[in-house]
């Protein structure tokens, strides 16, 4: 056994062109067939028959198209951009579950999360972007705490809840929407001006 591994003729080459290890006594005529009919891919390093090289590119390299941002997309990128990048993919506002595009999403989760909600427990009125942090602070634990009494019988009756203090809202957040309406409204006030001195 281990003189035919140490015999000649079983031994292989490099093919300097696809750099496969080709047995020695085949070398000759695969190195002529490879360099004649196969290329190197620059994109991938796969060898392709020199004759399906532009449909390899066309199916595993060249950019696509996004329908919905219109940008030409390296392949590779293609998943990230679908999931991620994409300015035009549909997003769902985490206040009221309406889906729309993510490139208008900040804006409006601006405005929807300062939207408010009766809350049955406080009597009070609790913004939507403050309304996890509320039920947490302030009905979790109590309502645990209620369920059950020191002996670990049903409470008689139910503790009163805390009325919580509304956090302040996030100042950058709430420059940007007064911003957002100080010039919407300035835009109507010149549209009104303009439009009565065309009409005199």
């Amino acid at each position: 056994m281990a003189a035919a591994d140490s015999d000649p003729a079983i031994t292989s080459s490099t093919c300097a062109h696809c750099q496969r290890e080709i047995p020695s006594s085949n070398i000759a005529l695969h190195s002529v067939h490879c360099a004649r009919n196969l290329q190197k891919c620059e994109h991938c390093g796969d060898m392709v028959p020199r004759k399906l090289m532009d449909e390899h590119y066309d199916e595993n390299h060249a950019p696509m198209n996004c329908s919905l941002c219109k940008c030409a997309i390296e392949r590779e990128l293609w998943d990230l951009h679908t999931s991620i990048q994409c300015p035009q993919r549909m997003l769902a506002c985490q206040y009221c579950e309406f889906e729309l595009p993510a490139v208008d999403l900040l804006e409006h989760q601006d405005v929807c999360g300062n939207r408010t909600e009766y809350c049955q427990s406080c009597r009070k009125y609790i913004r939507l972007r403050e309304w996890i942090g509320h039920e947490l602070q302030f009905h979790t634990s109590s309502n645990t705490a209620t369920e059950l009494s020191s002996d670990g019988a049903p409470a008689a009756a139910e503790q009163p809840v805390p009325n919580p203090t509304r956090p302040a809202a996030h100042g950058s957040q709430r420059k940007h929407l007064l911003l957002t309406i100080a010039i919407a409204g300035f835009a109507v006030l010149i549209g009104s001006m303009l439009y009565q001195r065309k009409g005199q």
